[in-house]
């Protein structure tokens, strides 16, 4: 079915709580890049919802079933718009070329003058560090 979720297929998804390692194992939301959904589904957007750990009432879900699917029929309608590739890329009407672009900027360390400022804005600190609350992770999906 196109834009169905493989269910064997697994994400491997890692990171790390505290020294321990942990992989999801989640089923994996892909479809195919050259056969996108036409539309997202009330399966797909309850997937998704899933994922994302939301907790939406049917109404919202299906508001925002609605704006999703709007949003992807214009990037179909802009896909389908054919463009000559000699057609120079511009922002906002104005000629936008690789060389008028600036050079990015070298990442530079550097200090941090109030940094006592900084932390007065935490609702938690110990020592000079910020403390956040411990969230445990729940499965995702079985």
């Amino acid at each position: 079915m196109q834009g169905s979720f493989p269910s064997a297929e697994r994400c491997g998804l890692v990171w790390w709580a505290g020294r321990r390692r942990v992989e999801s194992g989640i089923p994996c939301a892909r479809w195919t890049l050259d056969k996108p959904p036409e539309e997202i589904t009330p399966e797909i957007f309850a997937h998704l919802v899933h994922l994302a750990e939301l907790e939406l009432d049917p109404e919202e879900a299906e508001y925002l079933r609605g704006q999703l699917n709007g949003q992807l029929r214009a990037i179909r309608e802009m896909a389908a718009i054919e463009v000559d590739p000699a057609t120079p890329i511009t922002s906002h009407g104005v000629p936008y070329p690789p060389e008028a672009r600036p050079p990015l900027r070298e990442d530079v360390v550097e200090p941090c003058d109030d940094v006592e400022a900084i932390l007065a804005q935490a609702p938690e600190t110990d020592a000079r560090y910020l403390v956040v609350p411990d969230i445990p992770h729940t499965e995702l999906e079985s």
